[in-house]
């Protein structure tokens, strides 16, 4: 007879970059494995819901492909020839590779670069502690919350909002850039409360016709880059009509005379000519908003993802001050509630070694950094040594073919700490094989709700797999970097800073599996006062002054706008050569370029495509299915054609960060996309890339 396997819920967290940071029950199968995957319903956002692809997480942290052994490159630079090597060996010439770049060119030669493939505090900043000891370069970290979090502090003076749990007190839900049908399937759960308890209209925003907006009561479709002008047209409507609470703007406010008085021209046909809306649909939204007091305002990251991206964000996180929503629950605006946890970060990060004078470089420049870009560097020394984990900036940083070009340098040594074969690993020296966050202790916080979370391990890693911590220490160890964190477990740095932070111990956190941080209900809705010294709410931002890390390249702040207002960015216009509007929505089955390597989110998303508008397509001989390529001054991509007529003519969208190796020339989405740095404090502009469009012969 065959005994049934064992299997026990264990309570986990989700590690990948998406605000929702879900609470998991995982079924640990025999102490080894794990099966389905499912939403805690013990925790009051997350509410018993996780989305598809981690449900079925199984398949990637059991998947055949996994690295699970050292591998040293023993061919060319991208040909994916690798033998197997100790891992004592493989750390000692990473240590010595870095020893060489410093002794030839400082330590700022050497760049730690990584991002957010695991939220983990530990795991994911931990690397800084590393870089802070050696004073190695430094990295601004813009190729995802930098437009969208300088626009949203610019009127609240910190990051933080309205209760996301409040939706389902809302009579009105505003989801406005962002598909979280996509990509935080949570915030649905809370807006469908809402429409089924109280009646909630859902409005969404966007720039096409995404799963999203077809759950929306009201969906307005503007072309990408032109919400500023939507937000600017609904307040004129609310002082019009006598919708403004007058009230409130005198209490709260900074110059709401003034306001009123800049919008007077930016009327809805004004804004329906920039935004491609009709002047009914944008009187209809303004009168929705403006007699509905529990309206919450849910702003998103898709569209900050412009050069105009911040103004974009402020103008709409304005609306709410103008009709006073702040004072309701279940109204006012929420973006991040990254700002609210006062965690002491020092021990994670080694931030009291941090030394003044070290260089920044951008994250979103890495092809321009590595191309030896004298303003990217910073004028300082070249990048020859890179130690990368929790990324894969081949295939998602901008300018991919400056990005290809570096990473082929062959005076670069790259060390990447990766769990699959990505692109970037391809490229390395030396890769070595990461755990997956079921595999070590961590400790995380959410953008999107209120809670700190852990994720302890449940399972033991494949082969020889270690987790970013123990590639640290061991580093740490061969370089003579030295920090009270090297020398401890997670568990006791996760106990530390708690304790340092005043949230109480690892052992009270394990007990109660999260800790809500939500602030109460005054302080989250700034009755007490804004973020700033007067306690009011910016119309009239500092656009140099807003106070966030912008310690990187800065766009142009001069040319920023005094109040909220449609704004044309440089380089943000379509040319006769490149007419098309193209950006780079998420898809529903990938994050990022997690989950490509997964056999049912491959199944799913099928192949790379674009989205063009029948009429278009038409236009340039395009059929449903043909090759087309896009191509514009930074390159050439070669992918399908879908035609879809929900977006508006001039616009592509091009869902997901395939491989590069998916398209037939190699050549991945973000060869198209570009690294100038934009106003205020820089960001990736990833919806935000003008090319020109050409069938292909069959």
């Amino acid at each position: 007879m065959t005994a049934q396997p064992r299997i026990e819920r264990q309570s986990s967290t989700c590690p990948h970059d998406c605000p929702s940071v879900c609470a998991l029950d995982v079924e640990v199968i025999d102490g080894g494995a794990i099966g389905r995957v499912r939403g805690s319903a013990r925790h009051s956002y997350t509410a018993g819901v996780v989305c598809a692809k981690v449900a079925r997480y199984a398949e990637r942290i059991h998947h055949p492909d996994r690295l699970t052994q050292p591998l040293i490159r023993t061919g060319p630079k991208g040909s994916g020839r690798f033998a197997p090597i100790s891992w004592d060996e493989a750390l000692d010439r990473t240590a010595a590779a870095f020893r060489q770049a410093e002794a030839a060119h400082g330590p700022e030669a050497v760049w730690p670069y990584y991002y957010a493939g695991t939220m983990g505090l530990v795991m994911r900043d931990g690397i800084n502690r590393l870089r802070h000891a050696k004073g190695y370069s430094g990295q601004h970290s813009t190729i995802c919350t930098t437009l969208a979090w300088s626009g949203f502090v610019a009127g609240t003076g910190r990051l933080a909002g309205a209760d996301p749990r409040e939706m389902t007190e809302s009579d009105c839900v505003v989801i406005w850039g962002t598909n979280p049908v996509h990509t935080q399937v949570n915030l649905m759960t809370h807006a469908l409360a809402a429409r089924k308890t109280r009646g909630a209209r859902i409005v969404a925003v966007d720039i096409y016709d995404n799963p999203t907006m077809k759950q929306a009561d009201l969906a307005l479709l503007v072309r990408p880059g032109t919400d500023g002008a939507l937000a600017c047209a609904v307040m004129h409507v609310l002082f019009r009509d006598g919708l403004a609470d007058r009230d409130y703007l005198a209490r709260y406010t900074d110059c709401p005379d003034a306001l009123e008085a800049h919008l007077a021209a930016r009327d809805p046909a004004w804004a329906a000519a920039i935004t491609g809306l009709s002047v009914a649909e944008i009187e209809t939204f303004a009168r929705l908003v403006g007699t509905t007091k529990r309206t919450f305002f849910r702003l998103g990251y898709g569209f900050s993802r412009s050069r105009n991206g911040a103004v974009n964000m402020h103008a709409a996180l304005c609306i709410p001050a103008v009709t006073g929503a702040w004072r309701h629950p279940g109204g006012g605006a929420f973006h991040s509630n990254s700002g609210i946890y006062g965690l002491d970060k020092r021990l994670i990060e080694g931030l009291d070694l941090r030394r003044p004078g070290v260089r920044v470089l951008d994250q979103s420049q890495i092809g321009r950094v590595l191309t030896g870009d004298a303003e990217a560097l910073r004028g300082g020394p070249p990048v020859t040594a890179l130690l990368i984990q929790n990324t894969n900036p081949v295939s998602v940083a901008p300018e991919q073919e400056l990005v290809k070009r570096g990473f082929a340098r062959e005076d670069l040594f790259v060390c990447v700490h990766e769990q699959f074969m990505t692109e970037t690993a391809r490229m390395a020296d030396l890769v070595l094989p990461a755990t997956m966050f079921l595999e070590h202790d961590d400790l995380y916080t959410s953008g999107g709700h209120q809670h700190i979370q852990l994720g302890l391990k449940r399972i033991d890693p494949p082969g020889q797999c270690r987790s970013n911590h123990e590639v640290l220490t061991g580093l740490a160890a061969r370089l003579g970097a030295e920090h009270p964190g090297f020398a401890m477990t997670p568990r006791a740095i996760i106990d530390a800073t708690l304790r340092a932070s005043g949230r109480g111990t690892l052992a009270e956190l394990e007990q109660a599996e999260v800790l809500d941080a939500q602030p109460p209900f005054e302080r989250a809705h700034y009755l007490d006062g804004f973020g700033f010294p007067d306690g009011r709410f910016r119309f009239r931002p500092d656009w140099g002054g807003v106070p966030i890390a912008h310690d990187g390249p800065r766009g142009p702040v001069a040319a920023l706008p005094p109040l909220p207002d449609h704004w044309e960015a440089p380089l943000a216009a379509a040319t006769p050569e490149h007419p098309f509007r193209l950006a780079t929505s998420p898809a529903r089955n990938f994050l990022n370029s997690s989950f490509t390597e997964t056999p049912t989110s491959l199944a799913k998303e099928r192949h790379p495509t674009v989205m063009i508008h029948p009429e278009d397509a038409a236009a340039h001989g395009i059929g449903e299915g043909a090759w087309v390529r896009l191509v514009n001054q930074r390159g050439a991509v070669s992918l399908r054609a879908t035609l879809f007529p929900g977006l508006r003519r001039g616009v592509l969208i091009a869902e997901s960060i395939w491989p590069n190796d998916a398209y037939p020339d190699g050549r991945g989405i973000n060869t198209l996309t570009g690294a100038d740095a934009p106003a205020p404090f820089g960001g990736a502009a990833f919806h935000d890339n003008h090319v020109a469009i050409e069938p292909l012969p069959h």
